[in-house]
């Protein structure tokens, strides 16, 4: 089993389990049994190794992506309009080797949401940045930048849709969502999101004041890993 070992390496106990894992949910849908074994191991811990409460959550995944994204991944074109939006951008890495993005609300209008293309758009995104993670590592670092956001901006269902779609089919990727320029309005708005995420996920979000935000990024990223909006030298790349 060490050729499957990643990030959080696991005992054999663990993999034991894994193994329990994949012939329990293969036998009520054989796509299950499709699944990798690092891919299985993040869903029995995003359920306390419980193999059980994995399997059922492992279930709903196959059914969903199966539903979602039935040719394997979501072509860029059916995501056009938030790409060219400029809503997300791809950065380096932290200092633990995970890949860095960076999402900027305030390029987010609800106005001109629909929730099914807005879905779309967070499959394609969580498939590109997962595709980013290297060998080794199993997560990634989001940076959620806040400045300008406004009344405008502000999508209560959008936010909860994101996370709703992360925390239940990609379990155990978010590595921490660094949030800065947090106007005091978004945390009104998040307080009606905070109630649909699991604890587990909860403890990921890091509100950042912004006179320790260079104290931040300094500790999560080289220096040559900073993007130049925050007084650094790497060049941020668009989602495209």
């Amino acid at each position: 089993m060490a050729s499957v070992r990643g990030a959080g390496d696991a005992g054999e106990g663990e993999w034991l389990k894994v193994a329990e894992l994949k012939a329990m949910a293969g036998a009520q849908d054989p796509q299950a049994k499709e699944v990798d074994n690092l891919t299985l191991r993040r869903f029995l811990r995003a359920r306390g190794q419980d193999v059980g409460k994995a399997s059922t959550m492992l279930l709903k995944f196959v059914a969903w992506r199966r539903e979602a994204v039935p040719d394997g991944a979501i072509p860029a074109e059916h995501v056009r309009s938030d790409i060219a939006g400029q809503k997300v951008s791809m950065a380096g890495v932290d200092r633990a080797g995970r890949p860095v993005m960076l999402a900027f609300p305030a390029r987010h209008f609800s106005a001109n949401r629909d929730m099914a293309t807005f879905k779309r758009f967070i499959v394609y995104l969580l498939d590109h940045i997962c595709a980013r993670i290297p060998r080794g590592q199993e997560k990634f670092l989001c940076i959620v930048d806040l400045k300008g956001w406004g009344y405008a901006n502000c999508d209560v269902r959008a936010y909860i849709a994101a996370i709703e779609i992360m925390q239940n089919y990609y379990p155990e990727r978010l590595g921490k969502a660094l949030m800065i320029h947090v106007p005091y309005l978004f945390m009104k708005a998040w307080k009606m999101v905070q109630p649909f995420i699991d604890a587990n996920t909860k403890d990921k979000f890091v509100f950042i004041d912004d006179k320790k935000l260079e104290e931040t990024l300094k500790r999560e990223l080289d220096e040559s890993q900073v993007p130049e909006m925050y007084g650094g030298k790497l060049t941020l790349v668009p989602l495209s």
